[in-house]
């Protein structure tokens, strides 16, 4: 049975990502609301979103697996998601400063099984804690304004040129990405998609 990997967002480096693996996959991303619920914790919205994403293209599309992810920033118990604006970048970037926090992704894999369109749900959280340098507010605006921060949580990108102020990292680097590889292809290999 040939079943078509789908990922379920439009994210350049989640694309670049899975592309590493090496199959051919198409997208087809998600529209949902990304609003965490009263009490929900950082990784229980992290959860439910990926798992969300996946449900609204799995219910759309038959014979696949599909793949979605959702990724937060948290620091002091905050969720920092993508910036409004670049006041908002700013804003983050200066909470972040000389700080650790933590980048959660949240991965799940549904994999359609036959013609009933039966499936199975594998899903996982990976955590990665990230230490920035201190920055000046001058070193802020730079960050900000060298690269596109807007559709990016906590408004830097790991492999971009926030970098040059990232201490060091404990955990998966491709999870700060967007995408832990590693646990991706657990997870696609529990669905039976084998590549």
């Amino acid at each position: 049975m040939n079943r078509r990997l789908i990922l379920a967002s439009q994210s350049p480096r989640r694309r670049e990502l899975l592309g590493i693996l090496g199959v051919p996959f198409d997208i087809l991303p998600a529209d949902i609301a990304e609003i965490p619920a009263a009490g929900e914790t950082p990784e229980q919205f992290v959860v439910r979103v990926a798992r969300e994403k996946g449900m609204a293209v799995a219910l759309r599309v038959s014979n696949s697996v599909v793949l979605s992810a959702d990724t937060i920033v948290t620091i002091d118990g905050l969720i920092l998601g993508k910036p409004v604006d670049e006041n908002d970048a700013v804003r983050m970037l200066r909470r972040l400063s000389n700080r650790q926090h933590a980048v959660y992704t949240a991965v799940c894999v549904i994999g359609q099984i036959g013609e009933e369109n039966t499936s199975c749900l594998h899903e996982g959280l990976e955590r990665t804690d990230v230490w920035f340098n201190p920055m000046t507010d001058t070193q802020i605006l730079d960050c900000v304004r060298r690269e596109e921060v807007l559709d990016k949580a906590g408004a830097y990108a790991i492999q971009g040129f926030a970098s040059v102020y990232i201490a060091r990292i404990e955990g998966n680097y491709s999870n700060v990405m967007g995408l832990p590889l590693p646990m991706v292809a657990d997870l696609l290999q529990r669905a039976e998609f084998y590549f």
